[in-house]
């Protein structure tokens, strides 16, 4: 697995003292690992340069309330915490994604077609419509995906949600490379059937 740099070393340290209680563990957590999520963040914005959508620094912000306002603090590490903040970027995206094509409902719009979400998976923009209809089934998917292997549902989560490398989600996930990119060329796979057959 990875070694431990500086950075990784202070944030497992800090992680640490916010399960010991420290109040001022979190700010300074915030400023250790804003970089990396805005990195994330980043990563999510380039599918979606609408301006109507979420602000880059709007999503860090929101995913690092997420994780500390819920009370659940116990992060292992800089890997654990890494892939729960993929899944409160997930949650968030999925969420303004819903909102955003609520607030469009009645205007005519057909359902995205399995083209479409093809596309928008791969480079479009997240939250438009019909990308926000492509993030949709790709969630609905996910959730099919995770009853059928957990492993492979949290490497899409990381490797597409949290943007991580590969060798990043084997840390997090505690498998190896190797493991992280069968399951990853296996779940792209499922997902293209089942979304093919849900919007085809």
């Amino acid at each position: 697995m990875l070694g431990e740099t500086g950075a990784t070393a202070s944030v497992t340290v800090l992680l640490d003292r916010v399960r010991s209680g420290d109040p001022t563990a979190p700010a300074r957590l915030f400023t250790v690992v804003y970089d990396k999520l805005h990195e994330i963040a980043r990563g999510q914005r380039r599918r979606s340069p609408s301006t109507d959508t979420m602000n880059t620094t709007a999503l860090v912000h929101e995913a690092f309330l997420k994780l500390f306002g819920t009370g659940s603090r116990d992060f292992k590490d800089r890997a654990h915490f890494m892939a729960v903040a993929a899944t409160a970027m997930r949650q968030i995206l999925i969420g303004h994604a819903r909102r955003n094509i609520a607030l469009k409902r009645g205007g005519g719009q057909a359902p995205a077609s399995f083209e479409e979400v093809e596309h928008a998976l791969q480079s479009a923009a997240a939250f438009e419509r019909p990308a926000a209809d492509a993030l949709l089934a790709l969630d609905r998917a996910l959730e099919r995906l995770q009853q059928r292997s957990e492993r492979q549902s949290r490497i899409v989560e990381c490797r597409f949600f949290g943007g991580m490398s590969i060798e990043e989600t084997a840390e997090a996930l505690d498998v190896s490379p190797a493991t992280v990119k069968r399951d990853w060329s296996m779940a792209q796979a499922w997902l293209h059937r089942e979304m093919q057959h849900e919007l085809g």
